[in-house]
């Protein structure tokens, strides 16, 4: 008999958390009463959001053109994704106040544009970070944003690093927030309200793979695609666990239920869609039993065959792949940050058509 209780269980009995992977309040209602421990937005996820229910957010953003004569239409953009974000905020509080503040979390995203400039980015975290306090900060994973990633945290912000494919990246974050969390105690300060998070896109990684076969007309096996993220994600967490970082790793841009079962028993965290939610509640594809597979590796003839067709998997799977600088150039950050500047420009035309 099918549960409806698959995700409940898996938050319940090992450490594995997931989070909705949206701000869509009936998505998130859902998500939560299932076992929920987070949810994130974006400029994709926050248009995405506005455009399937127009008619709610319509006057929210009318009341922000009225009372802001002023504002730009960048400026009621940005309104509008604290609205979302602060609205999510508030349903995960029982979850964040429940868990001692360990959990609940929701993420809000710094300006795409600002990439390149940790200062900008740091002092929008900053802003962020008064909305509620289990705002998460999302900060991409370039070069300038481990600068902002380390300033933020010694600021006391919770940070979630993104635009994030690699292991090289996750553990440049995972060293920034160490660094962070030294200076903090050097400067007496606690870090027990800290909880950073690293996100690693693996569904992106794959997206990647596959464009490159197409491009390259390289013919493998299908089924290295499938598990070249949860390669990257595994490995990552191998390294944690040594090293012992308090950065907890996060599995995003979900593609199969493989980036959901892969992951069970590990100590880590998953955004999943609200409707891949639903289906893994709705069918008996756990078996009735969590079975921990984190710490099980990925076949080494399959890292073997991604390693020999795709320099880039390399690049994603090796500590040493990539050197920060290169970070913004990696082909799934750049196909990842222009889809994250055309989401927001999106979202900012729809405002504009109230606006003007």
């Amino acid at each position: 008999m099918a549960s409806l209780k698959n995700l409940l269980q898996m938050s319940q009995s090992t450490p594995t958390q997931f989070w909705n992977d949206s701000c869509a309040t009936g998505e998130l209602r859902y998500a939560i009463d299932n076992g929920a421990a987070g949810a994130t937005t974006n400029p994709v996820i926050v248009g995405q959001v506005l455009k399937n229910e127009t008619e709610r957010y319509l006057p929210v953003i009318k009341s922000f053109i009225h009372d802001y004569r002023t504002a730009s239409e960048d400026d009621v953009a940005w309104m509008l994704n604290e609205y979302m974000a602060a609205e999510g905020a508030a349903m995960l509080l029982p979850v964040f106040n429940g868990s001692g503040g360990k959990s609940g979390f929701i993420s809000i995203q710094t300006n795409a544009k600002y990439y390149r400039n940790p200062a900008n980015m740091l002092k929008q975290a900053l802003h962020f970070k008064e909305l509620a306090k289990n705002i998460m900060v999302k900060i991409p994973a370039t070069e300038a944003g481990i600068a902002a990633v380390e300033e933020s945290v010694f600021n006391g912000v919770n940070i979630n690093a993104t635009v994030s494919f690699t292991v090289a990246q996750a553990v440049c974050v995972a060293e920034a927030v160490e660094r962070a969390f030294k200076r903090r105690e050097h400067a007496g300060l606690p870090n027990d309200g800290l909880c950073p998070v690293c996100t690693i896109m693996v569904g992106r990684i794959e997206d990647w793979l596959r464009e490159t076969a197409k491009e390259e007309n390289i013919l493998t096996d299908p089924e290295i695609f499938d598990l070249s993220g949860v390669a990257v994600f595994k490995h990552a967490y191998e390294i944690y666990k040594k090293k012992n970082y308090r950065t907890r790793l996060l599995a995003a841009a979900f593609r199969s239920h493989l980036h959901c079962s892969e992951f069970v028993g590990g100590d880590v965290s998953m955004t999943i869609p609200g409707r891949w939610i639903k289906m893994l509640n709705e069918t008996d594809f756990f078996g009735g039993e969590m079975k921990n597979r984190m710490d099980i590796p990925v076949d080494g003839k399959i890292i073997s065959q991604l390693k020999k067709y795709f320099k880039d998997f390399s690049r994603a799977y090796e500590p040493d792949g990539m050197k920060p600088k290169e970070f913004a150039h990696f082909g799934a950050s750049r196909a990842t940050l222009t889809q994250f500047l055309n989401g927001y420009d999106e979202m900012v035309g729809i405002i504009r058509k109230v606006l003007v």
